[in-house]
């Protein structure tokens, strides 16, 4: 057989597909191979080559996924045919229930706002109770001679004016008759009350030592009958609207230090006129508001204690 023959049986033997179908073959198990490596992986390495592979292939879907995607359905499921446009290769939309992430930005937009509003809160408040302190000074004042001989005090709590007259010169022992100077001395408050803002609450008290007398069977009616005298003259004249005064009697309920010695019980016993110039709606929301936000501060303001409470004493 010559050389042209040979040739001529060469080229029938091999056929014409076989080169493409061997490289065919080649790609395939490249593909494959490839696939198999997407079973096991972590999700930045996924996120890095899903990436290059958007750009290569189409448009990324945006899928929820439930769990670490499988090598098996990334194609399938994660790219579709279409014109190709760019996607970022850090924007990743797999949701993972177990880290959630924060959003420190928005959390100190709205923490800010809080802040200065609770700020702005403790000032209107304390401007109120100023107010009130003032109003005590100017009440001390008028009662410089009583207060130096110790048978008047002048206190305030929060936005309360307590005027506490002492059993020493007011009252005789067991008797609830008021003296006459101070049936004038409480003539003269009565024109400073009339001038002030609101309620007024006249409050008997007494020492623990039991007392049981024709008139008087138990410190209950004596710390009673005390108050009221101490009303009758602040009422006399029309001078002073009776709507806002009301009259109580503590009894040895509320005492202002133990009845340990002689002085304390003395101290004990004594007549409060309590001013409470009251908290208006705006300000009590504020209030109701510091209450939950700043607890301790709002208890240093002395606003919930009754009629007596030891609070700043003005001199």
């Amino acid at each position: 057989m010559d050389e042209e023959e040979q040739r001529g049986s060469t080229e029938i033997a091999i056929p014409k597909w076989l080169p493409t179908f061997a490289d065919m073959m080649t790609l395939l198990m490249c593909f494959f191979v490839l696939l198999l490596t997407f079973a096991e992986m972590d999700i930045k390495r996924y996120e890095q080559i899903a990436g290059s592979m958007s750009q290569a292939f189409g448009v990324q879907r945006r899928i929820v996924a439930e769990s670490v995607p499988m090598g098996t359905s990334v194609i399938a499921l994660e790219f579709s045919p279409g014109v190709p446009r760019p996607t970022p290769i850090s924007e990743r939309y797999q949701q993972d229930d177990a880290l959630p992430e924060p959003a420190p930005d928005a959390a100190a937009d709205e923490a800010t706002p809080d802040l200065e509003l609770t700020e702005q809160m403790k000032r209107n408040v304390e401007a109120q109770i100023r107010a009130t302190q003032a109003d005590a000074a100017a009440l001390a004042e008028k009662l410089t001679a009583e207060i130096a001989r110790g048978e008047v005090e002048i206190e305030t709590s929060g936005r309360r004016i307590v005027v506490r007259i002492r059993e020493r010169g007011s009252f005789a022992s067991g008797s609830a008759e008021l003296k006459p100077e101070y049936q004038a001395l409480m003539r003269q408050f009565r024109d400073v009350l009339a001038a002030q803002e609101g309620a007024v609450e006249v409050q008997g008290h007494t020492d623990d030592v039991p007392i049981a007398t024709a008139r008087f069977r138990s410190n209950w009616e004596l710390s009673s009958a005390r108050a009221v005298s101490v009303a009758e003259p602040l009422l006399e004249g029309g001078v002073l609207d009776p709507r806002r005064l009301s009259v109580t009697g503590f009894a040895d309920a509320r005492p202002l230090v133990a009845n340990d010695s002689a002085d304390a019980r003395a101290r004990n016993r004594r007549v409060e006129i309590v001013i409470d110039q009251g908290i208006d709606r705006q300000l009590r929301e504020q209030l109701d508001a510091l209450k939950t936000v700043d607890p301790a501060y709002y208890r240093s303001l002395r606003l919930e204690e009754a009629g007596g409470g030891r609070g700043g004493v003005v001199r």
